[in-house]
């Protein structure tokens, strides 16, 4: 698909009407996530009765199921020259698979379900994101990434909203959240399958390998530093038992990641407009700085007041880095292969955090807490300064 050409002036310009369908389905999509994210490590702990090492194992393995997946769903969607089908199909696998937490009966159920939904998360994402790129112009596409993340944290922050209210009238109903749940998602599935629009397939000039090797070098080296950072970044799900840890009850979890998800949605946009004119590299630095000096706040909080305002201010590290990053991989690889490289970018970052939430677990329950947001925050810090070394020409599009 030819990018669009429109001239960046106003704040829409640039923007193509997939990017709002992609963003609406996205948001939909979140807010059935969302409901049930920040409550299934309370629901491990409380009615299951899973270790931390088990959440630590269920968050690794599903997470880096995702992004592993991603690398194959992304070059599947070159050599088709198409995107859509793996878009919808993934979509409809999550939305499919979450009312049946429901019914579990064990974590190895949770484990299951969870592979599931990320088994879909990692066939849409790449090829979604390589859409996105398409269907926007090259001096927007900070721009169509923002807003992109910010309708799909909207999403995100209304699902936490919505279990907050649940749980405010019926007391641990966490079984119900997840069947609510699946309408949302449904109706994501509905929206992308029904309007997202892709006439035209994309035209290769080469036969799409799954390789570093047909991508420049700077791709390269970013995507190696991102990997860095992904090794300590682990799950939130953590996060949420922290502040578990320090006093706050569960019926007030959804409205503490409901108040991180506002922050996220609220700055994506403008930190994608921002990246776009002072440079991707800088804002993804200030998001790996913001995170170590969050994470050693989490490491240090004694009370839930801190808590709430860690949380806060947690929403402005997702924004300065979740959307930019895929914008920087676009920037710099050619467009025939954009969708194999958000897959091999996220293969590798996904593959890098494998251990992440496991070796968390395994420090929280053997050290503290404390111990495993220190050894996330240091890993941030190294991925700041090696983006510093890297150099600014070095982040200057290729394509």
């Amino acid at each position: 698909m030819k990018p669009e050409t429109v001239k960046n002036k106003g704040i829409f310009d640039g923007l193509s009407k997939n990017v709002f369908i992609l963003g609406l389905g996205s948001l939909l999509t979140d807010i059935s996530s969302e409901m049930i994210y920040p409550i299934i490590p309370l629901f491990l702990v409380s009615v299951l009765h899973a270790p931390m090492s088990v959440i630590g194992l269920i968050e690794s393995i599903a997470e880096s199921t995702a992004s592993i997946l991603k690398v194959f769903s992304g070059w599947i969607s070159d050599k088709l020259g198409k995107r859509k089908p793996l878009i919808v199909l993934g979509y409809g696998l999550s939305a499919l698979s979450k009312p049946w937490l429901a019914l579990s009966g064990s974590w190895i159920h949770v484990l299951l379900i969870r592979f599931a939904d990320r088994f879909g998360k990692g066939i849409r994402t790449s090829p979604r994101d390589a859409l996105i790129a398409d269907s926007s112009s090259c001096e927007a596409r900070g721009k169509a990434f923002g807003l992109h993340r910010a309708m799909d944290t909207v999403g995100a922050a209304i699902g936490p909203l919505i279990a907050f209210f649940v749980l405010l009238k019926l007391k641990n109903a966490f079984r119900l959240i997840f069947i609510l749940a699946a309408v949302p998602g449904l109706l994501g599935f509905l929206v992308l399958l029904l309007f997202v629009n892709e006439k035209k397939k994309i035209k290769q000039t080469d036969s799409p390998k799954i390789t570093f090797r047909s991508f420049d070098k700077n791709l390269i080296h970013f995507t190696l530093i991102c990997a860095v950072f992904s090794a300590g970044n682990f799950s939130d799900a953590f996060l949420i038992l922290r502040a578990k840890e320090l006093g706050i009850s569960t019926v007030f979890i959804p409205l503490l990641y409901f108040c991180f998800n506002l922050t996220y949605s609220l700055a994506a946009l403008p930190a994608g407009i921002l990246s776009d004119k002072i440079g991707r590299d800088r804002v993804i630095k200030g998001g790996f700085f913001l995170f170590a000096l969050l994470y050693s706040g989490f490491a240090l909080a004694k009370n839930i007041e801190t808590i709430w305002l860690l949380f806060i201010a947690y929403g402005f590290y997702y924004a300065l880095t979740e959307g930019i990053q895929k914008a920087m991989v676009a920037d710099l690889a050619p467009p025939s292969l954009r969708g194999t490289a958000m897959g091999t970018f996220n293969f590798t970052i996904g593959l890098a955090g494998l251990p992440a939430s496991l070796t968390a677990g395994l420090l929280w329950q053997y050290f503290g807490a404390p111990v495993a947001f220190f050894y996330g925050a240091s890993l941030a810090v190294v991925s700041g300064l090696m983006l510093s070394f890297w150099g600014r020409k070095n982040a200057t599009p290729v394509y």
